[in-house]
């Protein structure tokens, strides 16, 4: 009882003052000295501007000459292969004509190709009639939309008219390709941003993302255009609009055929981007581009000395004031490289989109670098076909028309299963190895050394128990606010159990029966919101309900910049433990742990990095990634994702090797 007394000592010994405990009473259980709903997003922002700014420091020198302009690209493709992930060796294409429409001056065939064993892609070829073979040729990448390449393309047939062929190829999760469907083909999700943004966090885990599939479903379809002979191979270009845009940036700097490029209502800076808005979809994000000094316009800046162009809307959600920005840039790459008419960009009275304007320039700008065709655009016929037209398979989807077809889901599978004898492998390594390991995914560079300091910012004592509160602040760290309830009847031998509620430890107190045990058995409890968390959970309205995460835009912006979320709630634990090894009244106390929903997966690295966890009990909490890899329908997983993780340990794994009693208690 004696390390009791001496916390009521301790804490009576501060003379907190009165003004503080009034402040507090507003709100009996906030343990912080402030209160900004912002907060955790503004620390995480910090990084995203330091990033930012050591890039820009970078970029300044190597304006300053070509071969400094082309160091600098030659890292950034270095660095962008470094994070995008691992492609499978190419197959036979085993492509299919399955049907022609015949339009005006040019008709369009169906394709169907596998990019991948089991991997089929959808297709409409855009061919220009009468004109002499081989023609140049376009990639079109669709933009968001459930119907993907959808009963006609308007800019595809406009550069029919004008001599250019387009493959317009459906992306994983739109069109003819959607992955989350009912047995008959309907769509589970509200569209294919939700659905990208699901498909992504499975992808993640196994060191990929959807980006990166896209990337390789448009150059397998760039290698279908090289079969045919009616396609002049040294005359490709590619294009989009949307998530057509994000599709094309990603693309250039990888694939050195492409000759020329337009990327339309989607390039600006992330900087910028992610403060004003937050992050986009799933889809338009590739884990540690922040990280790795990696900005949209760099992506852009790859295609470099070859011809691009920007289409701008002066209204568009995606932010003019970035664009600009960037195309500053693009600008000063092109002109250190000696060919500043390679790159333009246009900026018209409109909003989101590829408008008519738009659509003029880029088959000009197209007509002029792949044919050297200064004429003027000729007019396309205003047709449209219905859908029904020109779908390639039976059912207007593959996954339930053909019977080979492999789903995303199953592929993931497949891939975790391939991998078992290799995490066997690494589990069966040193505890060394295998720590530097998680620790790695985790985004740390070790486990933390600096001190922690603890601040009082209240005391209540009540009929029961003495309540206290804390802040706990280690350097560079979010503060960890916490509530301590000493009973009455704890003793030297009383257990410490650390409750973590992802609804926050104000909710689950407010209902006094929730203690009642802990006080009757004698239980010190210390309660506790780790950053981005009951105390400073982040705003509803900045998170979109369509992307199945509570705290989506701090979950993306931290795989941004290479600390991922449950990284960052790893160090918040460890500090809780400092607290209970540090403070007078805990220490020699176990410390079991309660953990529900979104705290799990932090729970179980924190119980295998610090053996003071002698034992935890988890609700309601996501037990395997190789589960969500089958059924990605789940929600706030980006919170608990670590980029391709699933190479090495699942969550049983780690379990196991604590050597600690960690249970799911549901």
């Amino acid at each position: 009882m004696k390390r009791i007394i001496n916390i009521r000592t301790w804490c009576a010994g501060l003379g907190i003052l009165a003004s503080v405990c009034t402040a507090f009473s507003q709100n009996e259980f906030r343990a912080l000295t402030w209160s900004q709903s912002n907060a955790y997003n503004s620390y995480l922002m910090r990084d995203v501007h330091q990033q930012f700014a050591d890039r820009q420091t970078a970029i300044r020198k190597a304006f300053t000459s070509s071969v400094e302009m082309q160091k600098y690209l030659e890292g950034c493709r270095e660095r962008y292969k470094k994070i995008v992930g691992d492609f499978p060796e190419k197959g036979d294409l085993n492509p299919q004509i399955v049907g022609r429409v015949q339009g005006t001056g040019y008709h369009i065939e169906k394709i169907i190709f596998e990019s991948k064993p089991g991997r089929y892609v959808t297709a409409n070829l855009y061919m220009p009639d009468h004109v002499p073979a081989p023609v140049p040729a376009a990639l079109e990448l669709c933009g968001h939309g459930l119907n993907g390449k959808g009963p006609s393309s308007s800019s595809a047939i406009l550069m029919a008219t004008n001599g250019i062929a387009v493959l317009v190829v459906d992306p994983i999760g739109q069109g003819e390709r959607l992955q989350l469907i009912d047995g008959e083909g309907k769509p589970l999700t509200r569209g294919a941003t939700t659905e990208h943004t699901l498909l992504n966090a499975g992808f993640n885990l196994v060191g990929t993302s959807l980006a990166a599939q896209e990337y390789w479903d448009n150059h397998r379809a760039l290698d279908y255009l090289l079969t045919r002979s009616d396609i002049d191979p040294d005359h490709i270009g590619i294009y989009g609009s949307s998530g057509g845009g994000t599709q094309t940036a990603y693309y250039v700097g990888l694939d050195p055929r492409v000759k020329v490029a337009a990327i339309c209502s989607f390039f600006s800076t992330r900087e910028r981007t992610l403060e004003l808005q937050g992050p986009s979809d799933g889809c338009q994000h590739i884990p540690y581009e922040g990280r790795e000094q990696l900005e949209v316009p760099d992506f852009a800046m790859m295609m470099a000395p070859r011809p691009l162009l920007i289409l701008s809307g002066k209204y568009d959600f995606v932010d003019l004031w970035g664009a600009q920005q960037g195309f500053g840039e693009l600008r000063q790459c092109y002109k250190a490289l000696g060919c500043p008419g390679k790159v333009d960009m246009l900026t018209v009275e409109t909003g989101h989109g590829l408008g008519a304007e738009k659509k003029q320039k880029l088959v000009s700008w197209f007509k002029l670098w792949l044919k050297n065709d200064k004429s003027p655009v000729k007019e396309a016929p205003q047709e449209r076909f219905q859908l029904a037209d020109v779908l390639c398979t039976e059912k207007g989807q593959v996954n339930i028309s053909l019977p080979s077809v492999v789903s995303t889901m199953e592929e993931n599978a497949r891939l975790v299963s391939g991998w078992a004898s290799q995490r066997k492998s690494f589990l069966a390594k040193g505890k060394k190895a295998i720590q530097a390991k998680v620790l790695e995914l985790l985004g740390l560079k070790g486990l933390p050394t600096t001190k922690i300091k603890i601040e009082s910012t209240g005391h209540s004592s009540m009929r029961e128990y003495e309540q206290y509160k804390f802040q706990i602040i280690r350097e560079g760290e979010m503060p960890v606010p916490c509530i301590l309830i000493v009973p009455a009847k704890a003793n030297a031998d009383s257990p410490v159990v650390l409750r973590l509620q992802e609804e926050g430890k104000g909710a689950y107190l407010s209902e006094y029966t929730n203690i009642t045990a802990a006080l009757t058995e004698g239980t010190i409890l210390l309660l506790a919101d780790l950053r981005g968390m009951g105390e400073t959970t982040d705003p509803a309205f900045y998170n979109e309900s369509k992307y199945w995460n509570r705290e989506y835009r701090n979950a993306m912006i931290s795989l941004h910049t290479g600390r991922p979320i449950m990284g960052q709630r790893v160090v918040d634990l460890l500090t809780l433990l400092d607290f209970c090894s540090e403070h007078e009244a805990l220490k020699g106390h176990r410390v079991k742990v309660y953990a529900n929903g979104i705290y799990g997966p932090a729970v179980i690295h924190a119980a295998y990095l610090d053996p003071r966890i002698s034992s935890a009990e988890i609700a309601g909490s996501v037990k395997t990634w190789s589960d969500f890899i089958v059924n990605p329908m789940q929600r706030d997983m980006y919170s608990n994702v670590l980029y391709g993780v699933l190479k090495y340990y699942d969550l049983p794994d780690l379990m196991r090797l604590s050597g600690r009693a960690i249970r799911f208690v549901d």
